[in-house]
C-alpha cells in the first residue's frame, strides 16, 4: 500500500497538465483506486472486480513504470530486517520445541496464519457471494500492491463499459470518458445509484480541499496491521452536485391588477412592439423547461405574429386602428376589448436610403457557438438585402471600442461580408465606449430624410464604463436626440442581459429582438426587415377611457414594463414606442360588463353607487380609445381617437376574424405561463383549440410552431 507522502508524490508526477483530458482521466482513475485501497489494481486493469477503460489502464500504467520497476528491491530491503527482527522477537517469547518423537512443533512466527475455521451456515445469498468475491479481491490486491509489476494492457473489449460502470459506483473515471456497456453491465449500472466524487486532502485536479481523509470504517483483512495506511474514506453519497446558476439578468415585474372603472376610468402605456420574449420563451420550452415568468412578456409574444389588421389608406396617415369586443374564451362572465393598430407599408421602391451602423459586441462573453457566430452569420443576411446605395458601418467594442469598417455603400459587399467573418471575441466589454463611438460614426454619415440606425448586438454583458442600467438609459436618452435609431439584438442564453437590453431599446427610439437560430436572424433582418429598419411613427402612446356606466372593472394583458403616468399621454418629451413599416401591434383588455356579475371589487359603500349620465353624451360607449404618435422627423404629436360602441362587438367568440382569435390564444397561453389567475382553469388543451381553428394562412410556419410550444408547455407538466 502507498502511504499518503507517497501518494503526494505521485500526484506531482501524475497530475495533468491544462488541456491532457486523456491524462486527467487516468490520473483519476488511479486517485480513486486509492481510495478503494488498491493501488495495485490500476495496473491490473481492475477496482473492486470492475475492469478499467484501456487508456486509464496504459497511462497510469506509463506513469507509474519507474516507481513499480524499484518497487521489489525495495520492498524487499525493508521487509527483509522487519521479519528477521519480528521473528527473533517471536522465538523469544515462544522458542521452538522438540516432542519425543524428534519432530519440530511450529510457533507462532512459523506457522502461517489461518482462518479458525466456520461454523455451518446457510447457504450464502447471490448479493452476499458478489460482495465476498469484491472482498476477495481487495484482500488480494491489497497484498501485492508494494510488489505486483505493470501488467501490459488489456483489450480493448476488456475496457469497454469500465468508464460506465466506474461512474455507476461513484468512483470511476468522469462521465466524458467511453462509456460502452452490455446487457449485463447495464443490470449492474441498474442496481448501483451515482454518488459524488470523494473529498480529501486533494481533488482529482490536484486543487486543495478542506476536508482531510479519514480512515474507512470497514477494512479489508488485514487493515489493522500498522503496517498499513490509513484508509480513506468516500464521501456520503446523498451530497447533491449544485445546479448551473442561471446568470440571465430580466426585468421583474407584477402582472397588471383589475381596476375599478368608477375609481380608475383611465389607462395609459406605450406601444411595444419588441419580439424578444417570444424567442426566449421558444428556446426555453425546446431545451426541455419551463421559461421563468419574468421572461414571458405577454404583449411581445403576441406582436411576434404578423396580423393581417386593416392599414391606413395612405401614407398620410402612418397606421390606422381597429377595436373590437369579443366573448371572453376563459371567462365567461367578461369580455375582450381588442385594439389593433397596422403601420403604412412603405413600398421597397420607395424607402428612403439607409445609413446603419453595425455596433457589435466582440468581448469575451461572446466566445459562445450561439453568440458571435450566430450574430455574424446573421448580419451577413442583413447585408445581403440591402440596396446597393446603403451605407453600412462597423463599430466593434470589447476593453475598448474601435472602428472595423468605415461608411461603406453596400455594393461593396465582399468588403463588407470580410469585415464581419474576421470578427474574434476576447476581453472586458466596454458597451458605453461603443455606443458613443456607433452614434458618432451615424451622425459623420447621417442621411437627410434617411433612415439612420444603430444595430447594437450583444449579450448585454457590459462591465467597463457606464454599466449601470439607469447610467445607460440616460447616455440612450442623450443620443436619441441626434435623430438616429437604435435596434438591440440580443444573443446567447446564458449571461444574457434582457433588462438592459430593453432599457436601452425602450429609451432610444428602438426596438429589441431576441436571436437564438438563424432562422429567426431571416425572420427578424430578411422578412421583417422593413418593420425592423424603417420607422413610420415614434412615441406612440394609448390611453383607454373607460365608462363606469358600461363597465364596472377592466385590466391591461400585458404591457407591464410600459406603463405611463395618466399625464405622460400629452406630454411629448416623454419617450414611448415607435412603429416600423407595416408593424402589427396588438392589445387586449379583459373588461367586466356593469351588472355581469363577473366583478371582483366590492363596491364603496360611501361612494357613488350608480352612475347615471341623464342627457349626457356617449353613456352607451364601452370605451373611448386615443392614440397619440409623432412622424420620424417630427417633435409635435397628433392624435387618433376611437369611440367603442355595441357597433364593435360581436356575439360570439367564434365570429370574430381569425387573426383576433389566434392573438387571443397567444394571450392565453403566455398568461399561463406566467401562471396567472385568469387562466389557472383553462387549460393547454383550449389554448390548442382555439389555435388551431384559428391558423389560417401560415406560409412561413409561425403559427405551426406556436402550436408545437403549445403541446410542449403541456408536455413539460406545466399544469398550472
Amino acid at each position: 500500500m502507498v502511504d499518503d507522502n507517497e501518494l503526494n508524490r505521485l500526484r506531482d508526477i501524475a497530475a495533468p497538465a491544462p488541456g491532457e483530458s486523456a491524462k486527467a482521466r487516468a490520473f483519476e482513475a488511479a486517485m480513486r483506486a486509492y481510495d478503494q485501497e488498491n493501488i495495485s489494481a490500476v495496473t491490473q486493469g481492475s477496482v473492486g472486480g470492475l475492469r478499467l477503460t484501456e487508456r486509464a489502464q496504459k497511462l497510469w500504467s506509463e506513469i507509474m513504470q519507474k516507481k513499480l520497476i524499484a518497487t521489489p528491491a525495495i520492498a524487499g530491503l525493508v521487509a527483509l530486517p522487519i521479519a528477521g527482527y519480528a521473528t527473533f522477537h517471536m522465538l523469544r517469547e515462544q522458542p521452538s520445541k522438540f516432542g519425543g518423537d524428534e519432530k519440530i512443533t511450529e510457533t507462532l512466527a512459523d506457522k502461517p496464519a489461518t482462518l479458525k475455521p466456520a461454523e455451518p451456515k446457510q447457504a450464502p445469498t447471490g448479493l452476499e457471494k458478489d460482495k465476498k468475491a469484491d472482498a476477495d479481491v481487495e484482500s488480494r490486491d491489497a497484498t501485492d500492491a508494494l510488489v505486483a509489476p505493470a501488467s501490459p494492457p488489456k483489450s480493448e473489449s476488456t475496457a469497454v463499459g469500465g468508464a460506465a460502470r466506474q461512474n455507476a459506483l461513484g468512483r470511476g473515471v468522469p462521465a466524458d470518458a467511453p462509456a460502452t456497456i452490455n446487457e449485463t453491465e447495464a443490470g449492474t449500472l441498474k442496481a448501483y445509484k451515482p454518488a459524488p466524487a470523494p473529498t480529501g486532502e486533494f481533488a482529482l485536479d490536484g486543487s486543495t480541499r478542506t476536508a482531510p481523509y479519514a480512515s474507512r470504517v470497514a477494512r479489508v483483512p488485514g487493515a489493522d496491521s500498522k503496517l498499513m495506511a490509513p484508509q480513506p474514506t468516500i464521501a456520503p453519497a446523498d451530497q447533491v452536485a449544485p445546479q448551473e446558476e442561471n446568470r440571465n439578468r430580466v426585468q421583474d415585474f407584477k402582472t397588471n391588477p383589475v381596476h375599478a372603472a368608477l375609481e380608475d376610468p383611465v389607462s395609459t402605456f406605450s406601444i411595444d412592439v419588441d419580439t424578444a420574449s417570444y424567442s426566449f420563451v421558444r428556446r426555453s420550452l425546446k431545451e426541455g423547461s419551463v421559461p421563468q415568468a419574468d421572461t414571458v412578456r405577454v404583449e411581445e409574444m403576441i406582436n411576434y405574429f404578423p396580423y393581417d389588421w386593416k392599414g391606413p389608406d395612405s401614407a398620410s396617415t402612418p397606421f390606422n386602428s381597429t377595436v373590437s369586443v369579443m366573448p371572453t374564451p376563459w371567462n365567461e362572465h367578461t369580455k375582450l376589448m381588442h385594439v389593433a393598430i397596422k403601420g403604412f407599408d412603405i413600398k421597397s421602391t420607395e424607402q428612403p436610403k439607409a445609413n446603419l451602423v453595425f455596433l457589435i459586441d466582440v468581448s469575451g462573453s461572446m466566445d459562445e457557438p450561439d453568440k458571435l457566430p450566430l450574430l455574424k452569420s446573421a448580419f451577413r443576411l442583413l447585408v445581403s438585402k440591402l440596396r446597393a446605395d446603403d451605407t453600412i458601418s462597423i463599430v466593434t467594442y470589447a476593453g475598448e471600442a474601435g472602428t472595423v469598417l468605415m461608411p461603406t455603400r453596400a455594393a461593396e459587399k465582399d468588403k463588407i461580408l470580410n469585415a464581419i467573418d474576421n470578427l474574434t471575441p476576447g476581453g472586458s466589454t466596454a458597451g458605453e465606449a461603443g455606443i458613443k463611438e456607433a452614434y458618432k460614426l451615424a451622425q459623420q454619415s447621417f442621411v437627410k430624410d434617411g433612415v439612420n440606425r444603430v444595430m447594437l448586438a450583444t449579450d448585454g454583458d457590459f462591465n467597463v464604463g457606464q454599466s449601470d442600467d439607469d447610467d445607460l438609459k440616460r447616455l440612450i436618452e442623450q443620443e436619441r436626440k441626434s435623430g438616429v435609431f437604435l435596434s438591440v439584438f440580443g444573443f446567447g442564453h446564458d449571461n444574457l442581459n434582457d433588462q438592459m437590453m430593453q432599457t436601452i431599446a425602450q429609451n432610444g427610439n428602438g426596438t429589441a429582438a431576441y436571436i437564438d437560430t438563424l432562422a429567426e436572424a431571416e425572420k427578424v433582418l430578411v422578412e421583417d426587415a422593413s418593420s425592423t429598419l424603417f420607422p413610420i411613427a415614434k412615441d406612440v402612446k394609448i390611453q383607454v377611457e373607460f365608462n363606469p356606466n358600461k363597465v364596472s372593472e377592466y385590466r391591461l394583458i400585458g404591457y407591464e414594463t410600459r406603463a405611463l403616468n395618466r399625464e405622460d399621454f400629452n406630454n411629448d418629451r416623454v419617450d414611448a414606442g415607435d412603429i416600423g413599416s407595416g408593424h402589427s401591434v396588438t392589445a387586449i383588455y379583459e373588461i367586466t360588463p356593469k351588472g355581469s356579475g363577473g366583478e371582483q371589487i366590492d363596491p364603496l359603500r360611501y361612494g357613488q353607487a350608480t352612475v347615471n349620465n341623464g342627457g349626457v353624451a356617449n353613456a352607451d360607449e364601452y370605451a373611448f380609445v386615443k392614440i397619440r404618435y409623432k412622424l420620424p422627423n417630427e417633435d409635435v404629436s397628433k392624435l387618433i381617437t376611437t369611440p367603442v360602441t355595441s357597433a364593435n362587438e360581436v356575439a360570439s367568440f367564434d365570429q370574430a376574424s381569425t387573426d383576433q382569435r389566434f392573438s387571443v390564444a397567444v394571450a392565453a397561453f403566455g398568461q399561463k405561463l406566467r401562471d396567472e389567475d385568469a387562466t389557472a382553469k383553462f387549460g393547454y388543451d383550449k389554448i390548442m383549440e382555439i389555435a388551431t381553428a384559428a391558423r389560417g394562412a401560415d406560409p412561413f410556419g409561425y403559427r405551426s410552431e406556436f402550436l408545437s410550444l403549445v403541446r410542449l408547455a403541456s408536455a413539460l407538466g406545466d399544469n398550472r
